[in-house]
């Protein structure tokens, strides 16, 4: 499937099409403006960002990534220890929490970001479409990794809304304790729908897939995995940009959603 056949973002009586992107960005330390010119290129909904800055005049640096990319600032950040959220004027923004895991001893605390949104439905239009998002980080370490996955479960199906997905840096390969126990509960994107290429770390030399989408039961998956050929952008862009490669998703959520709170671990 070529980046041309990759459908963009549509609202219509029967449903919406998300584009949905995950993002380690490693704090803007790299290029920032060939970081953009992915961003912009892939054209997200929602943005899912890992390692966004949270030290020193970090909300600058949000919004300075949210107005340089079009989009706009939801929620994350340092509050939630790295993961942060961006999306579009098209989704209209429920509510948000950042979410603290607890911490390991001798290793850097994580967290969620988290939003319910709402697709298609304008200020004075109850309707639309809602759908939950998850942007993660998870641990280094393999028993802490395993312990967030079941955590990210959690929360997803605490948001309680028909339509949810999570994204993120696994930390793990598909084949990893981790990345399956979510992969048992949600659908991984690349698994269900390959679309680009697969493996996502490093920028440079990428070997392995730790980066992923993933989506509840009834969000139907057109396509995901990393975008090649993107408009305006080099490879050299995408090698300058962060040690990441980004995953872009897109995702059909139905209007008649069924009535279901989400996973569990």
């Amino acid at each position: 499937m070529a980046l041309a056949d990759l459908p963009g973002s549509t609202t219509g009586p029967d449903g919406a099409v998300v584009r949905v992107l995950s993002y380690n960005i490693r704090s803007l330390r790299d290029d920032r403006e060939a970081l953009v010119r992915v961003i912009r290129a892939c054209a997200p909904d929602v943005l899912c960002v890992q390692e966004a800055p949270r030290f020193f005049r970090w909300r600058k640096a949000a919004a300075w990534l949210a107005r340089e990319t079009g989009l706009v600032y939801t929620t994350g950040g340092a509050t939630a220890t790295g993961p942060m959220i961006l999306t579009s004027l098209r989704a209209h923004v429920e509510r948000t929490e950042d979410i603290l895991l607890p911490r390991v001893p001798g290793l850097h605390r994580r967290g969620f970001a988290t939003a319910v949104l709402r697709l298609g439905a304008g200020h004075r239009d109850p309707g639309g479409v809602r759908l939950g998002v998850v942007s993660c980080h998870l641990s280094l370490a393999a028993a802490e990794r395993h312990d967030q996955a079941g955590m990210l479960l959690d929360r997803v199906a605490a948001l309680g809304v028909p339509y949810a997905v999570a994204a993120g840096d696994i930390n793990d390969r598909p084949d990893g304790r981790a990345f399956r126990r979510i992969a048992e509960r949600l659908r991984d994107g690349w698994a269900a729908e390959p679309w680009g290429s697969e493996v996502t770390f490093s920028a440079d030399d990428p070997r392995r897939r730790i980066d992923a989408v993933f989506a509840t039961e009834g969000v139907e998956i057109i396509g995901c995995g990393v975008p090649a050929g993107l408009p305006g952008v080099s490879d050299a862009d995408l090698r300058a940009a962060t040690d990441h490669l980004p995953v872009l998703a897109a995702l059909r959520l139905p209007c008649a959603a069924p009535d279901r709170s989400g996973p569990s671990a």
